[in-house]
């Protein structure tokens, strides 16, 4: 599945079109920067809460090509730069984490 099919699947938000064509193997859903940095994969789209810099920071080192914002959150400028930078796709969904994690489920397995 790419970037790309998740973002009609599940109704996302695209906030820069970058990266469409990424294959996404799995997700990985946390708001806690050290256990993604230290347990997420190459492939994984994140699953966050978060709305700062530091999320690209991480999804870049981890070579992870979208992150999902949950609960319509609102990225700050920096982020909104820096994952253009990075190209990393930053989505939002209007769904809870738990919601997300359940649809992103359905379509990987």
């Amino acid at each position: 599945m790419t970037v790309k099919d998740l973002i009609e699947k599940l109704d996302l938000k695209c906030l820069n079109p970058v990266n469409l064509d990424a294959e996404v193997t799995s997700a990985y859903a946390c708001d806690l920067l050290s256990d993604v940095m230290g347990n997420a994969r190459s492939g994984q789209v994140w699953i966050t809460m978060q709305t700062h810099k530091n999320v690209t920071a991480i999804a870049s080192l981890k070579d992870m090509p979208a992150v999902i914002i949950v609960r319509d959150g609102v990225p700050d400028d920096d982020m909104l730069q820096h994952a253009k930078d990075e190209d990393i796709c930053l989505l939002v969904s209007k769904d809870t984490t738990f919601e997300v994690c359940g649809k992103l489920y359905e379509l990987i397995k």
